[in-house]
């Protein structure tokens, strides 16, 4: 079987025993600050299993991807080194939510495994929870192992929890025997010390706990299912062999790779290794660009940066020393084809994003290099021969060098590494890591809301009228249920039925009054504290506002209606962008709201002036033809069956709304629209910008603000050509004319201010003398800026041609020192290194480049004796 067969085995077992099929949520998890990436299939069901939603279904199979590289699931540092670990794989799972128990899951796991895909059940082994007699039972009496073949284990091995909290619950682990040949001895001592004779196929979790962040548990309303069975391991054995590498979702990316380098990657070894990461490394890229995740200095844009960046680095191992890896997306798409088309669809895009931060890393690379050689030379002429592990973090965080990198490069220069330094400093950044995701900040207002059913708190829905006669369910103040807020106070207010509108999609919540016969009080925003359940966050104007009150609620009209106007402006302007820039743009991020809207999406570079007026013309076409919107609610998979546009961000429901604009637009939505196009009046771009690379945004307005911009712009461009005294249509010219008469006068002043350093400079006494067969010149000239210093210093490099100079001067009350030195030199004696041990004669600090650096310091007495000292100090840094 190949991996697409066993996905499509799976799914079709479990369909026809009363499973949902789902589909996979993205990498990125919706509505859940405790996860960076989805690490497991039940991360969607998260508050299914915690009762805080309700599906049509009580049982669901799913092939989740998933990603493995921080908190306690971390596999990253043994990807390639292990024949089972990878950031980016596929769990197999099925779920139960408060249906079946563990009697049905055991039995399910076995007749999959030995029915289905008939592997033989002389192989196969399982352990259980220490306390679990129930499961050791079902074992052994219902399936009929033998006592040799069923081990209990302690918390470590067979209790799961998601995280720091969540759902939790025993496990029990069903394990395959590959070769007893491959190691000797006991198999529960094997299990337990994880040899790759045994592997692990399949935990079935029974899912019982909720843990919070102080470590305490308590039962879940239900007790349920959730089990996960990774794919690429599965596949292992189902394909014969004992190394996930060698499957057939593995060996052609390892096989590209030996293509590309010419190396025989057969015998192992840590060209193997290399290989291993680049095929592991692409596969994650591939999948998480796809998901909308791009570069960055941090948080989940920061891991893809280190997944690209550690490949381009295995692929230097092997000898490749330009960029490759954007060219492993082609192979990782056609193996996944059948299983996740998009990665196709996307792959132009996937490929350029990639690509150009291979080629920046190469760039950072080539400074690092120059950093590496400033750190290792300070490291030398300190006479520790020790280069810290503050700088081989910088050079890490910073340059993306990993810490065998620095070692070879310091071995090289003979020096050592402070490895512990480095070592402490690399925890400090995942502390920092960890406390940025640690967990849902809301837990406390979250618990206010139990017992409220969102059943319970109707919306009347964005064609409803904007009053509702209705009733207050619940008040909450500072995260606690209360009884009443007072004048003044500020809270959280439920409704039995509410016409407003809560934040999400991108669409910010409905403002308006909430009006009670003895309370009036303003609603400022509306939004989901938990699943499906709104609350209007208030204020009270006057009076008091109490549970039971019977109210009049009223959303703020006029700005609901600018909101709508600007949400199907931007359904119109994200096809318009697909129609001018092609099809792998994609939405990855809105704020829509009554003033302006803002939309970011996948494109590799900036919008030319020609492609934004496209894009306008064509939105503002869709306006005037007055198209009216068509909203129909069907089931998730019809949508998408339909065409309809799914936005990777959002997640999704049984029942979705597909908002329809003719035949122009369709996109899943559940937000506030127009009824007609001509309703948006007038849209214009006022601004278009980079988010992150392969990210770009445009800002937006429409209607009212959208013609205030252009009545402002236009009375700007009537001031300004009435400034210059000349017609609109010459208003371009003349400031053109103008730009190139300033920049003549600065090339005039310029050299005005060259000719002046020169002559002020030229009677002052040069001291030049030979140190270690290198020409040091010493110049004292006052009343120099720091940029007629700067001058200055270049054109006494270009007069001694090769060597150093130290220039020292006065400047408002302070003295200044600046230390260049020629290029041919600066690999012997850094200018930075003289410069801080100048600094502190003159009372300060400074700091520089190896060819230039300056300080500056309050004693201006001290100026001629550090001018004195710079020849000693030359001659100690110069080898």
């Amino acid at each position: 079987m190949n991996a697409q067969d066993i996905r499509e085995a799976f799914l079709e077992y479990f369909a026809g025993r009363g499973h949902k099929v789902v589909r996979s949520s993205p990498l990125l998890p919706k509505d859940d600050p405790t996860l960076l990436f989805a690490n497991a299939g039940m991360n969607q069901f998260k508050n299914v299993f915690l009762g805080m939603e309700k599906r049509s279904y009580s049982r669901a199979a799913s092939v989740q991807k998933c990603m493995r590289v921080s908190g306690k699931h971390n596999d990253l540092d043994q990807v390639g080194r292990t024949t089972k670990h990878h950031t980016f794989f596929e769990m197999l799972g099925n779920f139960s939510f408060g249906d079946y128990f563990k009697k049905e899951a055991v039995a399910f796991a076995w007749e999959l495994m030995t029915e289905v895909f008939r592997l033989p059940k002389d192989r196969l082994y399982a352990t259980v929870y220490e306390d679990d007699d129930d499961a050791y039972r079902l074992w052994r009496e219902e399936i009929g192992l033998s006592s040799d073949r069923v081990f209990h284990f302690g918390k470590k091995d067979n209790f799961w929890a998601m995280g720091d909290t969540g759902p939790c619950g025993p496990c029990s682990e069903l394990h395959y025997d590959f070769d007893p040949t491959l190691e000797d001895g006991a198999p529960r001592d094997l299990i337990e010390k994880g040899s790759d004779r045994y592997v692990e196929l399949w935990n079935l979790v029974f899912m019982q706990f909720e843990q919070d962040g102080m470590g305490s548990m308590k039962p879940l309303p239900r007790p349920s299912i959730d089990t996960g069975m990774g794919l690429e391991r599965l596949t292992a054995v189902l394909q014969g062999k004992t190394s996930n590498w060698d499957t057939d979702l593995f060996f052609p990316l390892i096989g590209d790779v030996g293509r590309r380098t010419g190396r025989d990657l057969s015998a192992g070894g840590e060209d193997a290794v290399s290989a291993r990461i680049i095929a592991d490394h692409s596969r994650s890229i591939a999948f998480l660009i796809a998901d909308g995740i791009m570069p960055a200095n941090d948080g989940r844009g920061y891991v893809l940066r280190r997944l690209i960046r550690r490949a381009f680095r295995q692929g230097q191992k092997l000898g490749l020393d330009r960029p490759f890896v954007h060219e492993m997306l082609g192979p990782v798409a056609e193996i996944m084809k059948d299983a996740y088309p998009e990665l196709t669809s996307s792959l132009p895009l996937l490929t350029r994003i990639c690509r150009a931060e291979e080629e920046r890393f190469s760039r950072t690379l080539s400074s690092g290099f120059r950093y590496f050689q400033d750190f290792a030379r300070s490291a030398g002429e300190g006479g520790s021969r020790r280069l810290s592990g503050e700088a081989a973090f910088k050079l890490y965080d910073t340059f993306g060098f990993p810490l065998d990198l620095t070692r070879e490069l310091a071995q090289e220069e003979g020096i050592t590494v402070d490895e512990t330094a480095f070592s402490r400093e690399l925890e400090r950044q995942k502390s920092r890591a960890r406390q940025s995701w640690k967990g849902d900040t809301r837990s406390k207002e979250k618990k206010a809301y139990e017992g409220i059913s969102p059943a319970e708190a109707r919306y009347a829905g964005s064609d409803a009228e904007d009053v509702a006669e209705t009733r207050v369910l619940a008040v909450i103040k500072d995260g606690i249920r209360e009884p009443e807020l007072r004048e003044g106070e500020k809270g959280d207010v439920v409704l039995a039925l509410t016409p407003f509108y809560a934040e999400a999609g991108g669409q910010v919540g409905d403002a308006g009054l909430i009006k009670a016969a003895r309370a009036s009080v303003v609603v400022e925003n509306t939004h989901y504290p938990v699943p499906d359940l709104r609350s209007h966050q208030v204020r009270v104007l006057s009076g008091t506002l109490k549970e039971g009150d019977i109210v009049q609620a009223s959303i703020d009209a006029a700005r609901r209606r600018a909101t709508e106007a600007n949400h199907t402006a931007t359904h119109l302007l994200h096809a318009s962008l697909r129609s001018v820039l092609g099809e792998h743009v994609k939405q990855a991020g809105s704020l829509v709201g009554p003033l302006r809207l803002r939309f970011d999406f996948t494109h590799y570079q900036a919008l030319s002036e020609e492609e934004t007026a496209a894009v306008e013309a064509i939105v503002n076409e869709k306006i005037r033809q007055d198209i009216p919107l068509a909203v129909a609610e069907m089931s998730l998979e019809e949508g998408l069956r339909s065409g309809a546009m799914a936005i990777f961000e959002e997640k999704y429901g049984e029942r979705v709304r597909m908002v329809t604009v003719g035949d122009y637009s369709r996109e899943l939505c559940g937000g506030a629209h127009v009824r007609t196009t001509g309703e948006i009046g007038f849209f214009k771009v006022v601004a278009e910008s980079s988010v992150a690379a392969g990210m770009r945004r445009i800002e937006a307005l429409t209607g009212e603000e959208a013609l205030k911009h252009v009545q402002e712009t236009e009375r700007l461009v009537h001031q300004a050509a009435a400034a210059l005294s000349v017609s609109r249509k010459d208003l371009l010219a003349q400031i053109k004319k103008i730009q190139e008469q300033v920049r003549e006068k600065e090339h005039e002043l310029k050299t005005l201010r060259r000719t002046k350093v020169q002559s002020e400079t030229a009677a002052a006494q040069d001291r030049v003398e030979t140190v270690k067969s290198v020409t040091v010149l010493v110049r004292r000239a006052d009343g120099l800026n720091p940029t007629d210093a700067r001058t200055a210093m270049d054109d006494i490099k270009k007069k001694i041609k090769s060597g150093l100079a130290v220039l020292g001067t006065v400047h408002e009350g302070k003295a200044l020192l600046v230390v260049g030195v020629t290029k041919d030199m600066s690999s012997r004696v850094s200018a930075g290194n003289v410069i801080k041990r100048l600094a502190p004669i003159i009372g300060g600090g400074g700091g520089g480049r190896p060819d230039f650096a300056q300080a500056g310091g309050p004693d201006i007495a001290a100026l001629d004796k550090a001018l004195a000292e710079s020849l000693r100090i030359i001659e100690q840094l110069l080898p």
